[in-house]
């Protein structure tokens, strides 16, 4: 049954067809019984044969079957072909037109089938009936067909454009949810690639610090070598705990298997980064003005990570006998960061455009940091000589 289901609902023409040549017998039966003289003969017989037509490719082509199907009406009332059981198909025609889009044909549907009852009640009156308001009332009763056909049709027609904007909708839906999928593991991803860089780029620089300090004491000073070896030692446990912890979050199973992620640095874990800057033969100077408080995490974060980098940068480009300070000063609605150093201060392109060859893309990490959460970065050589970095992060109210 499904199987046939199917077949019909590919192939509607033929099951048109089927429906027509049906009407066609039955209107071959009504035109040898009624019609008289063979000119009535030969127009009810083209009469029946174009609404037969009508009802077969009302699908196919259903502007042109509602024209043939006037055609035909015109012709019975200049023949006086009597309406008659091929009439039927003017019903399928109004109501097929009202379900389509064209809308000029639906609105030439809707007239014909309202004038209809009037032009053959005129045409062909019923000579017992000598009363007006009879007539009226079989006139109210005829076109009621024609309404029903056309409501009925314009119904489906509406239906059919819901359902379409429905199926629209969720197209859209779905192509929107795989588009937001598809930016949040772009920035998922940017945002790793932005700790990964901070954490390897700042320890490793102070392992090579401490790296050279050792080799050129070794021999000279073997306690400060093996000082200067422990910070190493340290300092890489610190950057395999971050990487571990960074690197967790693309790795589902770890929560289950009772996995342990090292907590996001904060603004109070700066005057530990500070000493261990300090602690690499960097000399800082650190500061903090206004009442410290808690602060979003998004925004403790960034702060630390720029100071992280910051630094790094002054080790890299700051030259020898280097100095740098950092002050935090906590506002009403914010926090600001001011980093400087007194060094050579790194190239001009760095800072302004990134950079080649990956050089400059810690600058860029931080612009990137302070724009996620909605503050400024004003980043650049200093009139004096060395480097400075000024972040304003805002601190958004709950109001």
């Amino acid at each position: 049954m499904h199987r046939l289901y199917d077949f019909l609902r590919r192939h509607p023409t033929g099951v048109d067809s089927f429906w027509a040549l049906l009407l066609l017998g039955m209107s071959g039966l009504a035109v040898v019984s009624e019609s008289s003289g063979r000119g009535q003969l030969a127009a009810a017989v083209l009469a029946a044969v174009a609404l037969s037509a009508v009802v077969a490719l009302r699908r196919r082509w259903p502007e042109k079957m509602l024209l043939l199907a006037t055609a035909a009406g015109l012709l019975q009332l200049a023949t006086d072909v009597g309406p008659n059981v091929w009439d039927f198909a003017m019903l399928v025609i109004i109501y097929t037109v009202a379900s389509g889009n064209t809308r000029w044909a639906s609105r030439y549907a809707l007239i014909g089938g309202l004038l209809a009852p009037l032009i053959a009640t005129v045409r062909w009156p019923d000579p017992t009936d000598r009363s007006p308001g009879s007539s009226l009332i079989a006139i109210a009763f005829m076109t009621v067909p024609f309404v029903l056909a056309w409501v009925l049709g314009d119904s489906v027609r509406t239906r059919r454009a819901y359902w379409a904007q429905l199926e629209e909708r969720a197209t859209r839906l779905e192509k929107e949810r795989e588009q937001q999928a598809q930016i949040a593991v772009t920035a998922e991803r940017a945002r790793i690639a932005r700790e990964l860089h901070d954490v390897v780029a700042h320890n490793v620089s102070v392992m090579v610090v401490q790296a050279d300090g050792a080799a050129y004491v070794l021999d000279s000073s073997p306690e400060q070598a093996k000082q200067a070896l422990e910070t190493i030692s340290g300092t890489g446990r610190q950057a395999l705990a971050e990487m571990r912890r960074l690197l967790g979050v693309l790795r589902t199973d770890d929560a289950s298997e009772g996995g342990e992620y090292v907590p996001q640095p904060d603004v109070e874990q700066i005057s530990e980064l500070v000493e261990q800057v300090r602690s690499a033969g960097l000399p800082v100077e650190f500061r903090v003005e206004g009442a410290p408080r808690p602060l979003p995490s998004g925004v403790e974060l960034t702060a630390y990570r720029i100071v992280q980098e910051a630094l790094t940068n002054t080790r890299k480009h700051g030259g020898p006998d280097v100095g740098a300070s950092v002050r935090l000063t906590y506002f009403d609605d914010g926090l600001g960061l001011l980093v400087e150093d007194d060094g050579r201060g790194a190239q001009h392109e760095l800072y302004e455009s990134g950079g080649a060859d990956g050089m400059g893309h810690g600058l860029i990490g931080m612009r990137e940091r302070v724009g996620m959460v909605g503050g400024t970065l004003d980043a650049g050589p200093r009139p004096g000589g060395g480097f400075r970095i000024s972040v304003l992060l805002p601190i958004k109210s709950g109001r």
